[in-house]
């Protein structure tokens, strides 16, 4: 009995670190979301012309997730002259919330890419679990870095990776 916990606890381990691994290295895959017109938008067409591309999931209940797009796109503006970064927002808002999720962005004028994916499929597909979550895609179309949650700060330490994907090097 011992010797089974004990695999089963090594295999689930190695599948972790496998998987945690495989994400940085995978692409996005191809799910459809709506736009906030309505209409139809496969995930797979999210390209920046071989710049950065900043996908981050949020919901409008999510105080953290609003706090991050806020402050981001305070310097936004910034970020795109200096580095060419694009930023997909995507809301998990469910149908029950999706409509708040409009007048919300309008009101802050975020001038992000934003999708709808109220069904979660885009969210599954990358395995997202909470929000806020970030996903970091460079210019060849490759996930190379993620985080969830968000504290006061981080932004910076994201424009930091952007402009290492920017110059050429790799995320570690």
């Amino acid at each position: 009995m011992k010797t089974t916990k004990f695999i089963l606890i090594t295999f689930l381990t190695i599948y972790s670190f496998s998987s945690s691994a495989q994400s940085k290295t995978s692409t996005v895959p191809a799910v459809d979301v709506k736009n906030l017109n309505g209409t139809v938008f496969n995930t797979s067409d999210i390209k920046n012309d071989g710049k950065p591309v900043i996908i981050n999931f949020w919901a409008t209940w999510c105080s953290p997730c609003k706090r991050e797009l806020n402050n981001i796109a305070e310097m936004y503006d910034d970020w795109v002259e200096e580095t060419g970064v694009k930023l997909v927002a995507i809301s998990i808002d469910d149908t029950r919330n999706m409509a708040k999720v409009a007048p919300y962005v309008n009101g802050k004028g975020w001038e992000y890419d934003v999708y709808l994916d109220p069904n979660g499929d885009f969210k599954r597909a990358l395995g997202v679990n909470n929000v806020p979550h970030t996903f970091l895609v460079d210019g060849s179309g490759k996930i190379v870095w993620q985080h969830n949650s968000y504290s006061e700060g981080d932004e910076y330490e994201l424009l930091e990776l952007v402009k290492k994907l920017n110059a050429g090097e790799k995320i570690n």
